[in-house]
């Protein structure tokens, strides 16, 4: 059977580490032509040259998604090089600790920029090519933080939550075109991001496990295996959806888990 996604191109954001490189190696595994984004341009190198030992065609760019212009020369470089754009993975992101009278409007920016901004330049980017191969599919990066409230990151749940209303407004306004617009919604995952702080704290992760009905922190390789099924033709009917990938925490109430009291 030939894989799922031969012959097709693949744009990802945040592809030098965690989700982004996970996805990455995914969809090389299924065929898929890749163009890698990040910040971080020896990190997009090694992930490449792993990626491409394993004979996945391969091109990266440093970019930074907050620049518009630096967004749209990575969409050009998936055009130039191989001639079309089929799925689009807006998956870079950060995020930043503060309550809004402690956090400066700096730091409030930066985010909303990387988050949230880089969203919409890579849609207005990529659509266009989209629409001249005949359709294609979009699946953003949001987060449970962004249907759900977290104490202290009031900035990040601004951007998050406005990736996931942004979504569901791109799906709509581009269903007819036969572009398909998804975001997934992870929950505590080891990325680069987390796992300095999961390190430096075991008792954060000893929280999570008792927080989380699975009892423990995502892999980035869960994530990348929800992103490849919103990218195939086996989701042809799903689009504006939010998909929650967090091992149980949202569906939870939030009340105590009175289980451990009652039961012993």
């Amino acid at each position: 059977m030939e894989p799922r996604f031969a012959g097709k191109v693949m744009l990802i954001t945040g592809a030098a580490s965690g989700i982004g490189a996970a996805t990455a190696r995914r969809f090389a595994r299924e065929g898929a032509r890749l163009v890698l984004g990040d910040l971080n341009e020896s990190g997009l190198a090694t992930v490449a040259d792993e990626l491409r030992s394993s004979g996945a065609e391969v091109a990266f760019q440093a970019t930074d998604v907050s620049e518009r212009t630096q967004v749209e020369a990575l969409t050009q470089s998936a055009i130039d090089r191989f001639g079309r754009l089929d799925v689009l993975f807006n998956n870079a992101g950060t995020g930043v600790y503060g309550k809004t009278p402690d956090l400066e409007p700096e730091a409030w920016h930066t985010i909303i920029a990387v988050d949230l901004h880089s969203i919409f330049y890579g849609c207005r980017a990529a659509i266009p090519h989209l629409r001249r191969g005949g359709g294609g599919v979009i699946v953003n990066t949001a987060s449970i933080s962004g249907i759900r409230g977290d104490y202290g990151l009031a900035a990040y749940n601004a951007a998050k939550g406005g990736v996931v209303n942004y979504t569901r407004t791109l799906a709509i306004d581009h269903a007819r075109e036969r572009i398909r617009v998804n975001c997934v919604c992870p929950g505590p995952i080891e990325t680069a991001l987390t796992s300095p702080i999961f390190q430096a704290s075991p008792a954060i992760v000893e929280e999570y496990a008792k927080l989380i009905p699975m009892g423990r922190i995502g892999r980035p390789e869960e994530i990348a295996g929800v992103v490849a099924f919103l990218a195939s033709d086996d989701t042809s009917y799903v689009t504006g959806a939010a998909i929650v990938i967090d091992g149980g925490v949202t569906a939870a109430t939030g009340q105590p888990n009175f289980t451990r009291f009652l039961e012993g």
